[in-house]
């Protein structure tokens, strides 16, 4: 604290203020007041500033006018000690805010150690390379040592394990097979490999993590804006009101000037809505640096505090309730369809392209026509030229003449594959539930909240895996578009909704919910459309943020009701002559302290296992 202290030309300043402070209360006469007036001009210094340049700025004046002008008041009527005082105790929760706030944001810094600047190339002829981490294009091969931090996001071709405890919060390695995705940032702990590197250093989790944390630390909450918005007039009628007060005991209760003014000075400070105004931002800072260091990545105050109002969890299946680590189980089709299946799959990031393109990895594409472009069809499947591959949905109106839809196994997830009019084949996938959304679920059912999921596979997968994760409600072979519209009847019934998704067809839902929640594995389009980001596929991750998000709910409304219950008594107590200049000072400002502390609880909470 100390270091912090001095570091900053503010803390410096203050440091000063103290030095003369003490000096003044220590020593009589001239040289007291000469040392109160020192320490008056280092503690009031940068307040003063921010006083005035804000209040030309915004053409209204604000919490730090009344706080000089209150302790200029005490000058005039020779009561230096307490207008040092009050600049003391006022420039230290000021430096007590300002250090609160830098404690979140270095929080949120740490949750991540430094992505390495370099990393070491394996060349076509045997040679490794430092190339840096910003120079690396996708194909490139890296090598990645055994304890060394990985540079960038890209695939291993061995098994491994990997720390990723800097993005998820989870200390236990995660075990990675072979083709599967590593990201930056996270440290190697298994055998040394090679990685091939799959995004650009802009394009990493990392990257997209440090920008969102940035952005969200500047959107203030919805209580934060309110607060602003009510400090303005309320300083204005503060300003308003003391000079009548002043005036009402100097003419009608036969004060004396001094007397009266005096009174007016304790007014001035006690009506000052600094702990107000410091009830909802570091609280709010501490809780989103509290949810990134567990591996969620909430974008501003606004959807922080929005978590706790939700009433309906919308959830998409595949890579969020399932693991989306699909394998083929059962296929037919001709091998020339399959290679166009596996050409056209190539061209997709989505789980189940992934899984075809692997099941088929040793078939060789030298026959297939690259020229034809790949279309993607939102929410259905993809299509060159007259072959078409998607979910059964998307092909009710087709022939079948091979009679494939009732070959397929029900439990499993199936895509179809049509040239011209005509089914010509089938895959069928299988997923596994993730066991952490099962628990999830439950917890938010306890919490209230009811849960839908929606998915674009079949009935007989969607029953299945909805009876065994209990969900409240489940809707099966869902487009884009029906999503949103389930989403919109919801909010049309004044229901708070949150939905939750990781593909590229989630974002337009994502986008029209109260509270949008993207996998931070999934596609950055979805991240874009989404409020929260949750880093590791993991519905838990959820659930703390949203308890997270009751307990800071809860910390605000306990500093409003705090900051507002010492304002009004300290005016009650003054306007009964009960209350000087220097209690009103540590009361008022001790107060202030109080709720930023209050606020600061939220850095320890912990996530409940």
């Amino acid at each position: 604290m100390l270091e912090y202290l001095l570091k900053k030309r503010p803390g410096q300043f203050l440091a000063i203020g103290i030095v003369f402070i003490i000096l003044g209360f220590v020593t009589t006469g001239t040289s007291s007041r000469l040392f109160f007036y020192i320490s008056i001009f280092f503690l009031g210094f940068f307040a003063a500033k921010e006083a005035l340049v804000e209040t030309i700025q915004s053409k209204s004046p604000n919490v730090d006018l009344l706080m000089i002008l209150a302790a200029l008041g005490a000058v005039l009527i020779n009561y230096e000690s307490e207008g040092a005082t009050l600049l003391l105790i006022f420039a230290g929760a000021e430096f007590l805010e300002e250090y609160a706030n830098d404690k979140s944001s270095s929080a949120i810094k740490e949750l991540m150690a430094q992505v390495p600047a370099v990393a070491q190339v394996l060349k076509p002829n045997g040679d490794v390379v430092e190339v840096a981490t910003k120079d690396l294009a996708i194909g490139d091969i890296v090598v990645v040592s055994k304890g060394v931090q990985i540079p960038i996001d890209g695939s291993t071709d061995r098994k491994t394990q990997v720390n990723e405890a800097a993005l998820t919060g989870e200390s236990l390695p995660v075990d990675k097979r072979s083709g599967e995705e590593v990201f930056a940032g996270t440290f190697n702990e298994g055998n040394a490999f090679h990685l091939t590197v799959m995004k650009t250093s802009d394009q990493t989790v990392f990257s997209n993590i440090i920008r969102m944390v940035e952005e969200a630390q500047t959107r203030p909450s919805t209580i934060s804006k309110f607060i602003d918005r009510f400090e303005k007039p309320y300083v204005i009628s503060v300003l308003i009101a003391v000079p009548l007060f002043i005036a009402a005991l100097f003419y009608f209760n036969d004060f004396t000037f001094q007397e009266a003014f005096y009174r007016g000075m304790v007014l001035l400070t006690v009506a000052s809505p600094c702990a107000l105004v410091a009830a909802a931002t570091p609280a709010t800072l501490s809780a989103i640096s509290n949810g990134a260091k567990n591996g969620v990545l909430v974008k501003g105050g606004a959807a922080m505090e929005a978590l706790a109002t939700m009433d309906e969890l919308y959830s998409d299946k595949t890579g969020t309730i399932t693991f989306g680590d699909f394998h083929v189980v059962e296929y037919e089709a001709s091998e020339e369809i399959i290679k166009e299946v596996v050409f056209m799959e190539q061209q997709s990031t989505h789980p189940i392209a992934s899984a075809i393109v692997s099941h088929f990895d040793s078939l060789s594409l030298q026959a297939v026509d690259a020229s034809i472009p790949v279309e993607e069809i939102a929410g259905s499947g993809l299509k060159k030229g007259d072959i078409r591959v998607g979910k059964p949905s998307a092909f009710a109106n087709f022939n079948d003449p091979q009679a494939y839809r009732d070959k397929p196994s029900l439990d499993h997830t199936t895509v179809f594959v049509s040239k011209g009019n005509d089914v010509v084949g089938y895959f069928s996938l299988s997923d596994q539930i993730r066991h952490e959304a099962v628990e999830a679920i439950e917890g938010f059912q306890e919490e209230g909240i009811r849960v839908v999921m929606l998915t674009g596979d079949n009935e007989a997968v969607a029953k299945l895996v909805a009876q065994e994760v209990k969900v409240d409600e489940y809707k099966s072979s869902c487009s884009p578009e029906d999503k949103i519209t389930f989403i919109q009847e919801s909010q049309a019934k004044d229901k708070v909704v949150g939905m939750i998704g990781d593909g590229i067809n989630d974002a337009p839902a994502l986008a029209n919910a109260n509270i949008g929640i993207a996998m931070g594995s999934g596609s950055s389009v979805a991240m874009e459309s989404s409020d929260v980001v949750i880093v590791k596929n993991d519905l838990s991750k959820l659930l703390y943020s949203y308890r997270l998000s009751k307990r800071l709910n809860r910390i605000i409304k306990q500093n409003i009701v705090f900051a507002l219950g010492v304002i009004v008594v300290l005016i009650v107590l003054n306007l009964l002559g009960l209350l000087d200049l220097p209690l009103g000072v540590v009361f008022h400002e001790g107060s202030t302290i109080l709720v930023i502390l209050n606020g600061l609880r939220l850095l320890r909470s912990r996530e409940q296992k």
